[in-house]
């Protein structure tokens, strides 16, 4: 007989995945429920089909704005990098502020 696992238990045996990934792949049929009165569970070996099918694919990630190659950049921005001080030891970033918070007691 299977261990059955509860919606949040079969989450972190997944990889502490969310238990609302875990719903959602119920309503898809990805992964199939045991009703037990009104609570639904898991069987293990349902968890372990899942884990062997798996989708034979790299996650896609997040999606990532195209950005376009226009060339150098504008003659503008090359002025303002210019202006910028490097940073090093001496000259930490933020240090050319004249008001930070420390002076106004943030």
């Amino acid at each position: 007989m299977d261990l059955l696992l509860s919606v949040e238990e079969a989450a972190r045996r997944l990889g502490g995945l969310s238990p609302y990934t875990i719903h959602s792949w119920l309503s898809s049929g990805k992964l199939r429920r045991t009703k037990l009165g009104r609570r639904t569970m898991i069987r293990e070996s349902e968890l372990e089909r899942v884990i062997a099918e798996g989708d034979g694919k790299k996650s896609p990630g997040r999606p990532r704005p195209k950005v376009e190659n226009t060339g150098p950049e504008p003659e503008s921005r090359q002025r303002w990098r210019a202006t910028i001080p490097p940073a090093t030891p001496s000259n930490p970033p933020g240090a050319d502020r004249e008001s930070g918070w420390q002076e106004q007691g943030w």
